[in-house]
């Protein structure tokens, strides 16, 4: 029980209720000697007013201490990956340690394999590229790039934009049909990235990708024909599923590019690719592939775009 006893001059809150023992209150609460003081008041005072202050601190507490909840509950932001600050275990800025993306100076840069302009009929240029990812255990989703057509004379006569998912060590093909309509020669393309302050994330997961089989080339009539196989090995049906064939020459050029799509692919089970061009290819064929392009899924831990 808590009671005010006066000593001498003063008053003090007592603590009672403990056998054999009488303490103050700022005893009882381990508080050091001097800090007694707050709980002694003068003589000058009357016993209603000092008990006034007291309610009035004990208020002033709880109130305090409320406050201070709602605050740290409501507004007070702790260390996170993204607030712009090197803390936690980060190994940089918001990167490495616990962090979700990895910090890209630990990390190697996505590179350019190849980016060439193909001309499937007269007045009409695609583009086709080759985007390698060297990294073993890191992936970057939405990677943004910029590709630019150039004339012979060096003027810009196509500029698009996209983006592109990066798988860890992979290559992933690029085909943007229709790139450019007109009758100005396409001589040279050109891809740049928009590469983020942080572009690498961890990616340790196995992914299941289709593969493909008995590639066949026919060019009767004029119109080369591609066809090829596409197997699941999952046991997952797989749907909309984009594939790129990239037709090559001798000197290891690309000469030709088409894309298609697989609507269902069942699982553990098969369905067929066709890849068709309106008129024959202008330079001798040496070899074909075909690549499935899959996008990457959501990653927890990044923020959402």
């Amino acid at each position: 029980m808590i009671c005010a006893v006066q000593t001498g001059k003063n008053v003090e809150i007592a603590w009672i209720g403990m056998p054999g023992k009488n303490l103050s209150l700022a005893a009882a609460f381990g508080f050091p000697d001097a800090a007694a003081l707050l709980f002694s008041y003068t003589r000058g005072m009357s016993w209603a007013m000092r008990r006034r202050l007291i309610i009035f601190g004990i208020i002033a507490v709880v109130l305090a201490a409320t406050l201070t909840i709602f605050y740290f509950t409501n507004y007070h932001v702790g260390p996170s990956c993204f607030d712009n600050k090197q803390n936690q275990s980060e190994e940089g800025i918001d990167c490495g340690g616990t962090c979700t993306y990895l910090c890209s100076a630990s990390e190697q840069q996505p590179s350019v394999r190849f980016v060439r302009p193909v001309s499937p009929v007269p007045g009409r240029t695609d583009v086709i590229a080759y985007i390698d990812n060297p990294n073993a255990n890191a992936a970057a989703k939405g990677l943004s790039f910029t590709i630019e057509l150039y004339s012979p004379t060096n003027t810009v006569i196509a500029k698009k934009q996209g983006s592109v998912d990066l798988p860890p060590a992979s290559t992933v093909p690029i085909f943007a049909p229709d790139f450019f309509s007109g009758s100005e020669t396409a001589a040279r393309a050109f891809i740049t990235f928009d590469t983020p302050q942080h572009l690498w994330y961890r990616y340790r997961e196995t992914r299941i990708l289709p593969q493909v089989a008995d590639i066949q080339i026919t060019q009767s009539g004029g119109m080369p024909r591609v066809t090829a196989t596409a197997l699941n090995p999952s046991t997952q049906k797989l749907s909309n599923i984009y594939f790129v064939a990239t037709v090559f020459d001798a000197a290891g050029n690309a000469i030709a590019a088409s894309r298609t799509v697989a609507p269902t692919i069942p699982a553990q089970g098969t369905a067929p690719l066709v890849f068709t061009w309106p008129t024959a290819f202008s330079f001798p064929v040496a070899r074909v592939e075909v690549v499935p392009v899959l996008p990457l899924p959501a990653q927890a831990g990044l923020p959402t775009p």
